[in-house]
Parts: C-alpha cells; sequence; structure tokens
C-alpha cells in the first residue's frame, strides 16, 4: 500500500495532465519515498517493473499518435459507418486529419508526462542511493533515459514543442503546475542527451531482461537512429544520417541472437515471446493486460457472422471468430489491396470480409488481424505482445540510412522481402531494385515499411520524418493548411495550464 501512495502522489504533479481531488492529502513526495520506500534492492526492482507497466498503458497512445492519421483506416466512400455498419464516432476525424482541441485525437499529451515524472524519480534516486548492485543501477538508469527519451520523442514528433521537465517534483504546490513549453531545438537536445547518457549507462551490456519486455542498449539505439534519421532529413544531413547508421551497426554486431523470424505471422504469436526478432515489446499476460484494441479495430461477433472468408471458403461464426469488437476504424480495401497476394504480410496484417453473391466473392470491408490473441473460456483474449522495436525494422531504418548516405541498401531490403514472398520470392522480379518502385529507394523503402510495420504505429511517423511532400502525397490533408502535420493541444491541458500555447494554426479558444 506504501508502494501505491507513492505512485500516485508522483503521478498528481505532472503539470495540468492528471488531476488530484483534495481528499490526496499528502506529504512531499520526498519524505514520503524516504520514510517508506527507497529502502531495498526489491523496491527499487518493483518501481523499475512499475515504469514498464505504465508504459504498457500507452499502447494506445503509441498507436493513435503513430499511425491512426495515415493512409491506413478509413470507411468506403460515401460512408460514415465501417462495412459492418458500426459508426466511426468521431475517430474519423484521425484519419481525415479534422482535429481541433474539442476533438484532439490524443489529450493531456498522452499521459506521457505522468510516466515521464515517475522515470525522473527514478533517475534521481538512483543517482543519489547505492542500494542496488552496480550493475542493476547501470542498466537501470540506462532504462530510465531511453524511455524519457522515447516518451519525449514522441510528444516531440506529436506537438513540437513540448514542456521540459527532468527533474523530480518534491512538494504539491499547486501554484507551480503551470509550465510553458520549450523550443523544439531545446527539446531534440533533451532527446538526445538522454540516448547518450542511457548508452553511457549501459555500457557494454546489450543483454535483454524479461524476455525482451524491458527496455535495453539494444533498444536505445534503435531509438537513437530514429532520431537521427529524423533530424538528418532536418539540417542534419549526412553526418546525423551517418550516426544513425552506426548506432544501427552497433545494435546488429554486438547483441546476440537477433534474426529475422522464418514466418512473417509468427512475429506475433502468442506462444513466440521475446522470439529472435524482437528487440523491445510491451508484454501482455492472459488474465492480467491484454491490447486495448478491441473497442476501434475489430468488429462486433454477430455483425462478422453475415460475412465470408474467401480464402478458407467459408462463412465467418461467432464461435472461433468471436473478435468482440466495436469497428470504429476499419482498414481501407484500397490499403488491402496495395499488397500482392504473394506476400504472406497482407493476409496475416489484414482480415478481409466478403459478400457471396451469385456464387462470387465480392469484398466488403477489411480490419486488423495482426494480432489474434488466445481463445480462453469462450473468449478471444488480446494478449499479443505489441512490438516498439524489432529486427525488420534495424534492417529497413539501415536501408534508409544508407540511401541518405548514397550508399546501395539493396541487402537489407531483400531480407525483408525475401522473408515476406517466402516460397514465392523471385529475386529478379521481387528484389531490389527490380520492382518498378525501387526507381526511387527512400520511396521502395517507405513502402516496405508500409506493408512491414502496418498496426504497428509507425506510418504516420515514417512519412512525417521523410518530409511533408511524402505526407500530402499519400493521406487526406490540404497541401495549404501545414500546421495540420502537427496536432492540437485538447482544451482541458490549455484550460489546466494557462502558460501553454495553442499549436500554431489551431483555434485556441
Amino acid at each position: 500500500m506504501k508502494k501505491n501512495i507513492l505512485i500516485v502522489s508522483a503521478m498528481c504533479l505532472s503539470a495540468a495532465f492528471s488531476s488530484c481531488t483534495k481528499q490526496v492529502e499528502l506529504a512531499p513526495i520526498s519524505s514520503i519515498s524516504d520514510a517508506n520506500f527507497w529502502q531495498t534492492p526489491e523496491q527499487v526492482d518493483a518501481f523499475v517493473s512499475g515504469i514498464h507497466t505504465r508504459f504498457r498503458s500507452t499502447t494506445s497512445q503509441f498507436q493513435y499518435l503513430g499511425e491512426m492519421r495515415s493512409d491506413i483506416f478509413g470507411t468506403d466512400p460515401g460512408s460514415s459507418a465501417a462495412f459492418t455498419g458500426e459508426a466511426t464516432q468521431g475517430v474519423e476525424r484521425l484519419w481525415t486529419n479534422n482535429l481541433d482541441l474539442d476533438n484532439s485525437g490524443v489529450s493531456g499529451y498522452g499521459g506521457f508526462y505522468n510516466n515521464i515524472v515517475q522515470i525522473n524519480l527514478l533517475i534521481s534516486k538512483l543517482n543519489s542511493t547505492n542500494i542496488v548492485t552496480a550493475a542493476n543501477k547501470s542498466y537501470y538508469l540506462g532504462i530510465a533515459y531511453g524511455m524519457r527519451a522515447y516518451y519525449y520523442f514522441h510528444i516531440y514528433r506529436t506537438w513540437g514543442k513540448a514542456i521540459i521537465q527532468t527533474e523530480p517534483t518534491t512538494a504539491i504546490d499547486i501554484s507551480n503546475l503551470a509550465k510553458a513549453a520549450s523550443p523544439e531545438a531545446d527539446v531534440i537536445k533533451l532527446i538526445k542527451d538522454d540516448i547518450d547518457n542511457s548508452e553511457k549507462a549501459f555500457g557494454n551490456v546489450y543483454t535483454f531482461r524479461n524476455t525482451k519486455a524491458y527496455w535495453s542498449k539494444p533498444a536505445t539505439l534503435m531509438l537513437k537512429a530514429e532520431v537521427y534519421l529524423w533530424t538528418s532529413y532536418r539540417g542534419g544531413g549526412t553526418a546525423d544520417a551517418t550516426i544513425a547508421k552506426t548506432a544501427l551497426l552497433d545494435a546488429q554486431t554486438n547483441t546476440a541472437g537477433l534474426a529475422l523470424q522464418s514466418s512473417f505471422a509468427n512475429i506475433f504469436s502468442t506462444t513466440n515471446r521475446g522470439n529472435s526478432e524482437i528487440i523491445f515489446a510491451i508484454r501482455n499476460v492472459l488474465n492480467e493486460s491484454s491490447l486495448p484494441f478491441s473497442g476501434t479495430f475489430l468488429p462486433q461477433s454477430g455483425l462478422i457472422a453475415n460475412y465470408y472468408d474467401s480464402v478458407g471458403n467459408r462463412k465467418f461464426n461467432v464461435t472461433t471468430d468471436n473478435w468482440g469488437g466495436l469497428l470504429r476504424a476499419p482498414i481501407k480495401i484500397a490499403t488491402f489491396r496495395k499488397f500482392s497476394d504473394l506476400d504472406s504480410r497482407k493476409w496475416a496484417s489484414i482480415q478481409p470480409a466478403y459478400n457471396l453473391s451469385g456464387g462470387k466473392y465480392v469484398i466488403a470491408g477489411c480490419f486488423v488481424n495482426k494480432y489474434q490473441g488466445e481463445q480462453s473460456a469462450g473468449a478471444r483474449a488480446y494478449t499479443n505482445d505489441f512490438p516498439i522495436y524489432r529486427y525488420a525494422d534495424l534492417l529497413l531504418l539501415l536501408a534508409e540510412a544508407k540511401v541518405i548516405l548514397g550508399e546501395n541498401p539493396a541487402a537489407e531490403i531483400n531480407l525483408v522481402r525475401a522473408r515476406a514472398y517466402g516460397s514465392n520470392y523471385n529475386a529478379a522480379t521481387l528484389g531490389y531494385p527490380n520492382q518498378a518502385i525501387d526507381a526511387k529507394p527512400l520511396d521502395a523503402i517507405l513502402q516496405e515499411r508500409f506493408f512491414e510495420f502496418i498496426f504497428e504505429g509507425k506510418r504516420w511517423y515514417d512519412l512525417r520524418r521523410a518530409g511533408d511532400t511524402y505526407v500530402f502525397a499519400n493521406v487526406t490533408m490540404p497541401t495549404n493548411e501545414l500546421y495540420r502535420l502537427l496536432w492540437p493541444i485538447d482544451r482541458s491541458s490549455l484550460t489546466n495550464n494557462r502558460l501553454l500555447v495553442q499549436t500554431p494554426g489551431y483555434a485556441s479558444f
């Protein structure tokens, strides 16, 4: 119970992003923690476990921010509902890019500051105590700096400016809750500094913990590559692309056991956790936690039973096709059709549904199939892990760095394509540089990432990283509304923190 009080008190201090009722009358955090916590190695271990649990709680935010505004989801032209008849209920504002302060898509900065507060406290305590072993202290500091950089990178790519809070808050003082956001240049500097601190803390330790469900040095190196590739397109040029490439080669060379899975679908299996392809994933376990997607991305079992699976030549049924969702965000039929039928990722990632008319299957719509969960007591539990970084990501980021540097990305692209096509793979027709899209290497990489990482929260960020022209060429957004590349701050956050300023272009009040 005492540990719970610590977590609650720290969570309430995030400036304007959570609220505390008057009944929470607590002493300063420092007094509570010094008196009741941080006394044993087991307590520190539990706190580190807790920051990963909180990381898991933001799964939806990672997916929404990284993908929902891109070119994946949508209803049929002229319809405001999914093909099964379920209403979108405002979710369509994401893929139509029609957001405002009252329909911000993600509010309260995704709750990330609540988690940053916890990490700040962990960093402070680790730097001021020697309760845990030196090895654990270094590993935990590597985790903390890496995860804080990851949160801030989401904030930076979403809202641009960000409130920088790196010191642990030691008292609940309502008068000090408001704080202005810092310029983007300061935010990206913080992110890069935290990455450096994470690398230094991990040292030469590339090993994984908790079956790859804990942050690690390879995760930090993946984040480093993402960050420096982003800045390479924004003034950093080949110098930053070289840093990204070096980080990726470091992870590839020094991390034991990394390899592509032979089967794409097997990456996400609930019986294959922490497999050779995973670098870092959010862990879900039966009767403990599950993916929070059924209410948005999956259909009602009774409604999908009206349609057919053409591949299986069968009608869906509520016993085995018990998706149990509410399909607010269907996958566009056009998205499904972008994949080759020879590509295993098409069938492992997307489930099409058909009407049967005159003995012919006519496609009606599509929904997510990548995370099938497991059956438990007659219900489907979505206990798949959610990948944050995996080896295919390393390969394609490395290919992208090579393109920026004027090098040949064929080896990395073709490893991914060969796995995707399996026995259908023919290097002469499907291998790089033999597809038509390969004439423009960056286009080829973005398409490969689209096929590989659909519904892993990466597509919007990939387009944004490559540049504005890629966004406007692929998503629904007027080219004269450049401001929409960033997200609006929600009304509640602006109200609670009067030092915040709305993202330029959006109405404030």
